[in-house]
């Protein structure tokens, strides 16, 4: 089972960061990166995403926004949304999306619960 996860972020270096500990929790995971949301959802017009890590602050369009689109289109993907800004409300709002909140640094162990997860829910759907 080949899994597709789009990482999307403005910073090159989290975009790496958030690379690195996907790639030590699922090894096999194909990763295509975007760096911002126009760029994700041309990405997703082209192939097959089959799990989604999204920055929240990002410019032109925030990753609730993001994600809120690609829920839209794709209503069982897994979808994080990641970010420094720990305020209630923003959380609440990302879990009103059907989504997975995760603080930054993102570290493999910040991740570990929504990777593996994630590969539990595309397994049961057989992708």
């Amino acid at each position: 089972m080949s899994v597709t996860v789009l990482v999307v972020d403005d910073s090159k270096l989290a975009r790496i960061v958030t690379g690195k500990a996907i790639t030590a929790l699922q090894p096999d995971w194909v990763r295509v990166e975007a760096a911002s949301a126009a760029d994700a959802l041309s990405v997703v017009g082209r192939q097959k995403i089959d799990v989604a890590i999204l920055d929240f602050n990002m410019p032109e369009k925030d990753g609730l926004q993001l994600a809120s689109e690609l829920r839209a289109e794709h209503p069982h993907m897994p979808i994080a949304v990641i970010t420094a800004n720990v305020q209630d409300e923003i959380i609440a709002r990302v879990r009103a999306l059907n989504a997975t909140f995760v603080a930054k640094p993102v570290t493999q162990e910040a991740l570990s619960g929504f990777i593996s997860g994630a590969a539990l829910r595309l397994k049961k759907a057989g992708a």
